[in-house]
């Protein structure tokens, strides 16, 4: 990235475009890259768990698909990248919402849009507003998918929840919730990388594995349940496939309303 908008300081790492440079992504200021090369050094297989990430991603939105769900709400998506939601989904109403003006930019100006595809932004953890604005294009009547993919870990606990199950309660039954969400791995290295993210657009917040699957009450998980993101349904397709690195350092699952 050559220049900053009006109103952004390059200066600051951002969540969205530090996860764009995991990627190999072009979307990065010095500042971005910068902090995630200090991740990378405390972590190092942070740069596979990406991948890993959205590769989990690309199996959990075509089971939603197979499923029969055609509504997807992508909260936090972060600056396009290959293999985008819309993009597994062709067929689905696909809405992505982020807060950060510059990733809505660049979602606008990137994505292939068309009738089935939106960009919103929006704060997740205004949840009303949020809500009254996905109104406008998804049937609430319907089953609806609610993405969070490395997302809650950048909110404290009483927000997390309070978004997830005000997202449970708006979706009838039959809607969907897709998690990846990191964990303490490497306990002699933390403070260091919350000390960096705290530097960033959004502290982290990490949270154990039982933690994490109480976002899913309410909804029932599907197999293999909550498991580490390369380790949902994996197949062929998958870029870490037969790779030696440990990508341990989260989890995901999908879970189903009752």
């Amino acid at each position: 990235m050559d220049s900053a908008p009006d109103g952004v300081d390059p200066s600051v790492p951002n969540i969205a475009r530090m996860y764009d440079y995991f990627l190999d992504g072009k979307d990065n200021f010095a500042s971005d890259r910068e902090a995630a090369e200090q991740i990378l050094k405390l972590f190092p297989d942070t740069r596979d768990s990406a991948r890993a990430n959205r590769d989990f991603l690309r199996r959990a939105v075509r089971h939603l698909v197979d499923s029969g769900v055609d509504q997807i709400v992508d909260l936090g998506a972060g600056l396009p990248t290959q293999g985008n939601t819309h993009e597994i989904a062709p067929e689905a109403r696909v809405v992505y919402v982020d807060y950060d003006p510059v990733v809505c930019a660049h979602g606008r100006a990137l994505l292939s849009r068309g009738t089935n595809v939106e960009f919103v932004q929006a704060d997740i953890r205004d949840t009303d507003p949020l809500l009254e604005t996905l109104a406008e294009t998804i049937d609430f009547d319907r089953p609806v998918a609610f993405l969070m993919l490395a997302v809650l870990h950048f909110l404290p606990d009483e927000a997390a929840y309070g978004i997830v199950g005000r997202l449970r309660d708006a979706g009838p039954a039959g809607s969907r919730l897709v998690i990846s969400h990191a964990v303490d791995a490497a306990p002699d290295s933390t403070p260091q990388a919350l000390e960096i993210y705290k530097q960033a657009t959004a502290a982290l917040n990490l949270r154990t594995p039982e933690q994490i699957a109480a976002f899913f009450e309410g909804y029932e998980l599907a197999e293999p349940g909550l498991v580490y993101p390369q380790d949902w349904r994996p197949d062929p397709g998958d870029s870490l496939l037969g790779a030696k690195a440990v990508t341990n350092v989260g989890y995901a699952g999908v879970g189903r309303k009752s």
